[in-house]
C-alpha cells in the first residue's frame, strides 16, 4: 500500500475524530461583517439625503417667499406634500442661494418642517400675495419608510440567528464526538525514525522486526501454518526506548500506524472509554492490516477488583471492551496491538494471556556494547573532538538507560558551549556523566568548617575501605564538594555489567557503607546525621540477604512479602507467610550481620588510622581526589602527584540562619541485577 493511498483515510479520520477542536466559523464572521456594512451604509445613505436637502424653518420660509427667492418653474414647482394617514403637510421645492465660490445664485432644494394645516393659515395668504400656487402632492410612504428603517435590523438578527445556530450544531457535534477515538495516524513523511536509529536493544529489535516482515510478506509465514500475533507488550524500565522502538516500527512498516496513549481512553463521562475503544478498532478494521500503538497501557489495563476503596467502573468498562475487541466473540484479523508499560505487575491477567498479547518483549538496560552503540547514534548530532573514545565512556556508565546516555551527551554539549569550546572533549563527557548520575557540583553552598571537616572524615572512611577490601567495585573518585543532594560522595564504578551479587561482595559493601560513621566517631568523637543514607542502604541490603537470597543462618527460605514493584491494594490483602517468632529471628539476624560488618570496618580503619587522617586532610585541601590519589596515600602516606587545582568562583555569603542539611538516601543499587554505580554520601 503506497503513501498516496494511506493519506486520504488519515484526513477523514482527523476530520471525524472526536479529538479535533471545533474550528472557527469564518462564514459567520463574514455574514456579521456584511450586516454591519449594510446597516452603516443605510444610515450613511439617509445621512447624505438629509445633507443634500436643506431643512429651513417656518420664519425663514416666509422670508424667502416675500423676497422672491423661491424657484417656481413648471419643471420644479413648489409642492405641498400631504402624508395620507398622518394628517401632516410640508413644502418641498428650491430656492436661490449664492454660491460660496462664484457668488452666483444657484437653486438649492429645501424642505420645511411638518405642520398640520395649510388652508386658512398665514402660509396660504403669503403665497397668494406672492402669486405662488403650490402643487398638491399626496404621499403615502409610511410602510416603505418603516420597512427601510427596520430592514437592516431584521437582516442583522437573521444573520445572528444563523451564526448561533451553526455554533450550537458544532458544539453538539463536539459533544457527540466524545466517543470517537483519539488515535492519530502517523504518516511516513512525518516519522523518519527507523531501526537504524534504535541501538542497544538488539533482541527486542529482532522480535519486532519479525512482526514488520510478517506484515510485508505474510505468505512467507502462513504457508507453514503460522498466524500473525494479535498483540505485543513491550516491558522495560523508564528510558530504555520502548516508545522509540514503536516509532521505528512505524517507520519500517509500510502499513497504517495509529498511536494513542492509555490515558486518552479515560474521560469524565461514563462509557466514553469503551466507545473510544470500539471506534479505534473500527478505524483499524477499515485500514487492515494495520498497527496500533498504546503507550502507558497500565493507565487503562490495571488489574480489576484490586483498587483501594472499591473498583473504578469506567476504567473496568474500558478494559472489558479492550479485551473483547482484541480476542472476543466478534474479533477480526488484521489489527495488531503494540503496547508499552513499565509496570507489568499491575496489568490484568486476562490482558496478558496468549491470544491478546501473544508476545512480551523485554526492553532491558543496555550492556557495554549497547551503550557504545547508543552513544554513537546520539553523537551524530553533537560535535565531538578528535581523540574522544566513546567505548571508555560506555564502560564508565554501567546501569545507564538510553535516555540517560542521550542526556549525558546533551549535558556535555552544553558544558562545552558554556566554556566556548569548538567541540566536546572527554573532560566534558566525564563531567556530564557525573552530573547526570550524582547531580551538579554546588561549590557556592556555604558549609561551616566543622561540617566540612566531618564530611572529609566520613568520605575518607568510605574511600579507604573501598580500596582495601577485595570484593568491591573500583573507586572512581571521592569529593567533599556538595553535588546534587549530597554534601560529599565516594563514587565507585563496576568494571563491567553485573547481573548477580555474591555474598562476599555484599559483606564488603556493608563494611564500606559503615566506614563513614566509624571514621566520624573515631576522629571527631561525635556522630552526625550524615550516615542516615548509609543506614538505609545497609538495612535494605541485609534484609535482601536474609529474606530473599538465603545468605544467613535462617537457611534458603524466602521471607519476601513483595516483588520489585508493589501493587499496594493487592499486597495489603496478602497475609504474611511467616510467624511472629520468625519475624524476631529475621530482625535478630539482620542486626547480627550489620554489627559484624560494623566491627570489621572499625578494626580495619583503626589499623589504617594514619591513612584515613592523611586522606581527610588531603580532601580538605584539594576537595576532590581520584582513585590514584587514594592509592598513593595508602602506599606512601601522602599524595605523590597532587591534582591540578581549578580556580573556583568565590563562595556566596552564608545564610542568616544555620540549618541542618540532612542529605537524602543515595541511589540504591539494584542488587539482583547489579551493575549500578552508587555513591556513599556524607
Amino acid at each position: 500500500m503506497s503513501d498516496e493511498n494511506q493519506q486520504p483515510p488519515n484526513d477523514n479520520r482527523q476530520r471525524q475524530g472526536g479529538g479535533q477542536d471545533p474550528q472557527l466559523n469564518w462564514r459567520g464572521l463574514v455574514l456579521f461583517a456584511v450586516a454591519f456594512a449594510l446597516i452603516g451604509g443605510a444610515f450613511l445613505f439617509r445621512g447624505n439625503n438629509f445633507a443634500q436637502i436643506q431643512q429651513i424653518q417656518y420664519p425663514r420660509f416666509i422670508q424667502l417667499v416675500k423676497q422672491g427667492k423661491l424657484v417656481t418653474t413648471p419643471e420644479a414647482p413648489l409642492q405641498l406634500v400631504v402624508e395620507e394617514g398622518r394628517n401632516t403637510q410640508y413644502f418641498e421645492g428650491k430656492f436661490k442661494l449664492p454660491s460660496p465660490t462664484t457668488g452666483e445664485e444657484v437653486p438649492v432644494a429645501f424642505q420645511t418642517p411638518i405642520f398640520t394645516q395649510f388652508n386658512g393659515s398665514e402660509i396660504e395668504q403669503v403665497l397668494s400675495e406672492a402669486g405662488i400656487l403650490p402643487a398638491i402632492s399626496p404621499k403615502s410612504d409610511l410602510l416603505a419608510s418603516a420597512i427601510v428603517s427596520f430592514l437592516p435590523i431584521v437582516f442583522f438578527l437573521v444573520i445572528l440567528y444563523f451564526f448561533f445556530r451553526s455554533q450550537i450544531k458544532m458544539a453538539g457535534k463536539g459533544a457527540l464526538n466524545f466517543g470517537k477515538s483519539k488515535a492519530r495516524m502517523l504518516s511516513k513523511d512525518k516519522n523518519r525514525i527507523t531501526f537504524k536509529d534504535v541501538a542497544g536493544v538488539e533482541e527486542a529489535k529482532d522480535e519486532v522486526q519479525e512482526l514488520v516482515e510478517f506484515l510485508k510478506d505474510p505468505k512467507k509465514f502462513q504457508k507453514l501454518g503460522g498466524r500473525i500475533p494479535k498483540g505485543i507488550l513491550m516491558v522495560g524500565s523508564p528510558g530504555t526506548g520502548k516508545t522509540l522502538l514503536a516509532r521505528a516500527i512505524a517507520g519500517e512498516a509500510d502499513v497504517p500506524f495509529f498511536s494513542i496513549s492509555g490515558s486518552d481512553f479515560v474521560e469524565m463521562f461514563v462509557g466514553v472509554g469503551a466507545s473510544r475503544v470500539r471506534d479505534m478498532f473500527e478505524q483499524g478494521r477499515k485500514s487492515a492490516p494495520c498497527l496500533m500503538f498504546i503507550d502507558e497501557i497500565d493507565a487503562v489495563g490495571r488489574h480489576r477488583g484490586h483498587g483501594m476503596g472499591g473498583g473504578h467502573d469506567e476504567r473496568e468498562q474500558t478494559l472489558n471492551q479492550l479485551l473483547v475487541e482484541m480476542d472476543g466473540f466478534d474479533a477480526q484479523e488484521g489489527v495488531i496491538i503494540i503496547a508499552a508499560t513499565n509496570r507489568p505487575d499491575v496489568l490484568d491477567p486476562a490482558l496478558l494471556r496468549p491470544g491478546r498479547f501473544d508476545r512480551q518483549v523485554t526492553v532491558s538496560l543496555p550492556d557495554v556494547k549497547g551503550r557504545e552503540e547508543i552513544l554513537k547514534v546520539h553523537a551524530k548530532k553533537v560535535k565531538i573532538a578528535e581523540g574522544v573514545n566513546l567505548a571508555v565512556l560506555a564502560r564508565g556508565t554501567p546501569g545507564y538507560s538510553g535516555a540517560e546516555l542521550a542526556n549525558v551527551l546533551n549535558e556535555a554539549a552544553l558544558l562545552a558551549a558554556r566554556k566556548s569550546l569548538k567541540a566536546v572533549t572527554m573532560r566534558e563527557l566525564e563531567e556530564a556523566r557525573d552530573k547526570v548520575r550524582w547531580g551538579k557540583e554546588r561549590r557556592s553552598m556555604a558549609m561551616s568548617e566543622r561540617e566540612k571537616t566531618s564530611t572529609a572524615w566520613h568520605e575518607a572512611g568510605h574511600a579507604i575501605l573501598n580500596v582495601l577490601l577485595e570484593h568491591t567495585s573500583p573507586l572512581h573518585k571521592v569529593t567533599i564538594i556538595p553535588r546534587g543532594p549530597y554534601l560529599g560522595a565516594t563514587m565507585y564504578l563496576p568494571e563491567g555489567d553485573k547481573y548477580s551479587t555474591q555474598q562476599k561482595e555484599a559483606l564488603d559493601l556493608l563494611a564500606v557503607t559503615m566506614g563513614g560513621r566509624i571514621a566520624e566517631e573515631m576522629f571527631t568523637e561525635d556522630i552526625s546525621n550524615g550516615a542516615s543514607g548509609d543506614i538505609r542502604q545497609a538495612t535494605s541490603l541485609v534484609r535482601k540477604m536474609v529474606c530473599e537470597w538465603g545468605m544467613s543462618s535462617l537457611g534458603m527460605i524466602s521471607f519476601a512479602e513483595g516483588g520489585e514493584h508493589v501493587f499496594l491494594a493487592r499486597d495489603i490483602s496478602r497475609p504474611r507467610e511467616y510467624s511472629e517468632h520468625t519475624a524476631q529471628q529475621i530482625d535478630t539476624e539482620v542486626k547480627r550481620i550489620i554489627d559484624e560488618a560494623y566491627e570489621r570496618a572499625r578494626v580495619i580503619l583503626d589499623r589504617r588510622r594514619q591513612a584515613v587522617e592523611a586522606l581527610a586532610k588531603a580532601l580538605l585541601e584539594y576537595e576532590t581526589l581520584d582513585a590514584s590519589h587514594v592509592k598513593e596515600i595508602l602506599e606512601h602516606g601522602s599524595i605523590q602527584n597532587p591534582p591540578i587545582m581549578e580556580v573556583a568562583p568565590p563562595p556566596l555569603p552564608p545564610p542568616p540562619t544555620d540549618s541542618a542539611h540532612e542529605p537524602p538516601a543515595p541511589i540504591k543499587p539494584d542488587f539482583p541485577s547489579g551493575g549500578l554505580p552508587a555513591a556513599a554520601p556524607a
